[in-house]
């Protein structure tokens, strides 16, 4: 029986992927790298939690050893989540920031943005075969919201019959539209998730409405057209800096 060779060995093993500390630093480079002001916004963010604990520190805790160091620490604990909070809106910007204008960008958002509250597919429910501008449906509390991707010429078409397709098979529920892409007044990807939780309409429906709206339009079924699925902002590497 032949044995294996150490490097066939070597080749079948997994890469080892990189450790935390590593994987926040491959971030706050990416960050970095997209938006030079990113750095000052962290800093800040560290910084201002840790003068008002020093200044607590030097004027209320000052009686005490104990309570300086208490407030000392209390700061600082405060800008390091303050400053990791920071750093993963600023990562998720600039990952968005990377795949904007992509088809399936959107699919994106709806895979890795938004709350538990909604329902929805990173897979676009029509598709321009021509443009490959896509309509994609979430379904939530306030009803069903179709976001294009692409052009407002280019979707005005599908996403009126998808409008009709949907008020067909859920009369009563709501239809919101959100456009996001290269018009003026469409919607930046890094801000259509909060966008998307802002939405409200009179006629918010229940949680159980939520799934069996959604069951229903899923018989509808969705575009087969090979467009790609939500690109995974996460895993975009930043060009470097121009």
């Amino acid at each position: 029986m032949a044995r294996n060779t150490p490097a066939e060995s070597s080749s079948s093993t997994p890469a080892k992927e990189p450790g935390r500390l590593k994987q926040m630093w491959q971030v706050f480079n990416m960050t970095r790298r997209s938006d030079s002001t990113a750095i000052w916004w962290m800093i800040a963010a560290f910084a201002v939690p840790v003068i008002i604990g020093l200044a607590l520190a030097f004027t209320i805790g000052r009686s005490t050893i104990i309570n300086m160091v208490l407030y000392i620490i209390v700061g600082v604990m405060a800008g390091v989540l303050l400053f990791m909070v920071v750093l993963g809106r600023l990562a998720e910007r600039a990952a968005y920031s990377q795949i904007e204008g992509q088809p399936g960008a959107v699919g994106a958002v709806f895979k890795s943005g938004l709350r538990r509250q909604w329902r929805a597919s990173e897979m676009p429910v029509a598709v321009n075969g021509r443009s490959q501008a896509a309509v994609y449906r979430a379904v939530g509390r306030p009803g069903v919201v179709l976001v294009t991707e692409g052009t407002r010429g280019a979707t005005s078409k599908i996403v009126e019959e998808e409008k009709r397709k949907v008020a067909r098979i859920t009369p009563g529920v709501a239809i919101t539209v959100l456009s996001v892409g290269p018009d003026a007044d469409s919607i930046p990807l890094h801000k259509l998730a909060s966008r998307m939780n802002r939405v409200k309409n009179k006629n918010m429906i229940g949680r159980n409405e939520v799934l069996a709206v959604s069951n229903r339009l899923d018989s509808l079924g969705q575009n087969k057209l090979p467009i790609p699925k939500g690109v995974d902002p996460m895993r975009v590497r930043s060009g470097r800096p121009r």
